[in-house]
């Protein structure tokens, strides 16, 4: 299957690698430096692998994330510019986080169906964050811990 190119931010977080999606401007970026700072605070690796544009391809089954060429190592953060960070050239992606738009709440107790996410073809498990605050990097993690990397 041919990569499909994504607006999203791609991280690789311990062993799990996670997709956050979101309209421009949601704070997907700033989402992504603060799980990247939380890991690697509790000693965990961390990495980004690809900022606002990733290149999805499903292979075996499993998605596999990578940058794109001309954004390889960078993302941007609202304030200070455009960033130069060490990188993943790819990694396989375990879950989908959704970031709202400020002022859209996420769903208190998602149905079923609001649990998993499509992408290329590949079910994943999906949790809705709320923007870039300390509840959605801990609820993230929270979510991170019952995934499974088989």
């Amino acid at each position: 299957m041919r990569a499909v190119n994504v607006h999203a931010v791609a991280v690789l977080l311990g062993e799990k690698g996670l997709l956050l999606r979101g309209r421009s401007g949601a704070g997907k970026s700033a989402l992504a430096l603060a799980l990247l700072e939380r890991f690697r605070l509790k000693g965990d690796f961390a990495a980004l692998v690809a900022d606002d544009r990733v290149l999805v391809e499903a292979c075996a089954g499993r998605l596999i994330a990578r940058p794109h060429p001309a954004l390889a190592g960078m993302i941007e953060a609202r304030g200070l510019g455009i960033l130069n960070l060490r990188y993943e050239r790819a990694c396989r992606l375990h879950a989908i986080v959704d970031v709202s738009a400020p002022g859209e709440t996420p769903p208190r107790l998602p149905q079923e169906g609001e649990k998993s996410a499509e992408v290329a073809g590949v079910t994943l498990p999906r949790v809705v964050a709320a923007g870039c605050d300390d509840v959605s990097v801990a609820r993230i993690t929270l979510f991170l811990q019952g995934i499974t990397t088989n």
